[in-house]
């Protein structure tokens, strides 16, 4: 049986081979470029932001706020009075600019029955900056027009779960509990019996190391003690993050009914409600630069403030076993199905995301507002969207296609927010079969033109041999990344080796046509660079049309 250390060390060990985002502490956040690099890894220390020795406060906490001047917006209620009934697993950047202001929001008009406490799952520094500023952080946004700045007062705890399991454990047994929200990436909601922490977690399940683990260790006890469940919300990134959270903690409670005879899995399944989500809100990375120059900009010592877009959106699906937040009040969108929502904003926002990320870093680019800059890759993702992606959505009620097409192409071109496009190659192998790969079979399906679309699959495919136009080794982050490397090495311009790969190209190497038109691409990429491919394959198209 492995011992509690010893599992946190493989999950760690698995989590680290996986390169996965880390949304929970923004660990990666602080490797200067991140994900891939050209010929090296980053070398930035993974700590906290030191403190400036600026003439501010010196530090950020309840007892420094009234010192912080009128530069920085203030929590306008008493914290003091709210209650703590949402638990987050996962506290990250994404998660302190989206959710988590959400309830600041919430508690900005009164309702103090929704105070957050973070949980975090493997890493102590962003707890550590929390817990020393009081749960207090700065939200900084930012457009084309200038930015702002908000101290957000929601997060009223703080809890560490490799320190503190057991007060991990009563928070999420306690009745006050209501509500668990979660950003742990895709990769979190697996069980499967070859990961050492699922196989820890069923040999210990009340000493759980995974969210999954937590969530069913909690909703067993509440069982026992006639509590009642919880809801369990997901602020991930998934085509249904309800469906994908209920089927993770269904699965976990079934394999542990099979050791202990009980039958919580029926339970669960009739009891607890997994409303899906969909939340959209471009959080780049934070770095110490950034950070000083916060404090400089705005004379607030937060060691680890986060920076936004000003768009922000939160779609919730109505299905809640336990009372509902009145997030309408302050903007969220509680609908009774979200997959509209979802839809529009995975095809367009995070298909361009995908598309733009690998043929701007194939272009020698480092930014989203550097490639939007460039006359050819912003005509690209202008047609890209409007051309062959939007034509296949559904009319969504009170939404017009074209102006949100229209504000997507504006957010990833903010120099305010200047996403990094290193940051957008990450997990290639979760994202392009989900934003991308699926508009490209219903064009397929359909006959629509797709040319556009098989650029975007060009640039992914050249970005996987490892290696830019140049000859410069680039790192891939992703969990598939060997198999992808030696497939896209192997075939060079010749996409079929890597086209085998079923399990992410579905029958894709079935299509001649398209395999031929893929080798074409990658051939002009290879000999004119991404600005020229992109430049004929555009000029063609506007002759066929």
């Amino acid at each position: 049986m492995l011992t509690r250390e010893a599992a946190q060390q493989a999950f760690g060990e698995f989590k680290e081979a996986l390169t996965l985002l880390d949304m929970e502490t923004a660990t990666k956040h602080h490797r200067g470029t991140s994900g891939v690099s050209r010929g090296r890894q980053a070398d930035t220390a993974v700590v906290p932001f030191p403190r400036s020795r600026r003439t501010v406060p010196p530090v950020l906490a309840e007892s420094t706020v009234a010192k912080l001047g009128d530069r920085v917006e203030r929590p306008a209620y008493d914290r003091r009075a709210l209650t703590p009934s949402v638990v987050h697993l996962s506290v990250g950047s994404f998660a302190r600019a989206h959710p988590i202001l959400y309830f600041d929001d919430l508690a900005a008009t009164g309702e103090t029955g929704w105070g957050v406490v973070g949980v975090g799952m493997r890493s102590p520094q962003i707890g550590e900056v929390l817990r020393d500023q009081d749960g207090l952080y700065t939200v900084v946004e930012r457009d084309r027009d200038g930015a702002r700045a908000r101290l957000v007062g929601a997060l009223v705890d703080y809890l560490y779960l490799p320190e503190q399991p057991k007060q991990v454990a009563d928070l999420l047994a306690s009745p006050t509990t209501r509500l668990v929200t979660m950003t742990v990436t895709s990769e979190g909601y697996q069980v499967r019996s070859d990961i050492p922490a699922v196989r820890h977690d069923l040999a210990t399940p009340e000493d759980p190391v995974t969210a999954t683990g937590l969530l069913v260790a909690a909703l067993r006890r509440r069982r026992a003690e006639g509590t009642g469940p919880f809801t369990v919300l997901s602020c991930d990134n998934l085509d249904d993050s309800g469906a994908a959270v209920r089927l993770a903690v269904l699965e976990f409670a079934g394999l542990l009914d099979a050791q202990t005879g009980e039958d919580l899995t029926s339970w669960v399944r009739e009891n607890v409600a997994f409303p899906s989500g969909m939340v959209d809100r471009i959080t780049p990375t934070t770095s110490p630069q950034l950070r000083d120059q916060i404090e400089g900009e705005f004379g607030v010592p937060d060691r680890w403030p986060v920076v936004t877009e000003t768009f922000r959106q939160w779609v919730v699906e109505d299905d809640f076993c336990a009372e509902r937040p009145p997030l309408e009040r302050v903007g969220v969108q509680v609908v009774d199905d979200v997959a509209p929502w979802k839809f529009m904003k995975g095809r367009l926002l995070n298909g361009g995301h995908c598309a733009l990320g690998y043929l701007g870093v194939l272009a020698s680019l480092e930014t989203t507002d550097q490639a939007m800059a460039e006359p050819v890759l912003s005509e690209y993702m202008s047609r890209l969207l409007r051309e062959e992606i939007a034509p296949l959505l559904p009319e969504l009620p009170g939404q017009d296609t074209d102006e949100y097409v229209t504000t997507t192409l504006d957010r990833i071109a903010n120099p305010a927010i200047s996403d990094s496009l290193l940051r957008l190659c990450r997990r290639g192998s979760t994202k392009v079969p989900h934003h991308l790969l699926s508009s490209l079979g219903e064009a397929r399906v359909a006959g629509r033109p797709h040319r556009l679309l098989l650029a975007a699959l060009a640039g992914w495919l050249r970005f996987l041999r490892g290696e830019d136009l140049d000859g410069r080794p680039l790192t891939i982050e992703d969990s598939r990344a060997e198999d992808l490397r030696l497939a896209a090495q192997a075939g060079g311009d010749d996409p079929t080796a890597l086209l085998e790969l079923r399990d992410i190209f579905g029958d894709l190497v079935e299509d001649t046509d398209l395999v031929a038109e893929l080798g074409e691409l990658l051939t002009r990429a290879s000999h004119d660079g991404v600005r020229g491919m992109l430049a004929a394959l555009l000029d063609s198209n506007e002759e066929v049309r």
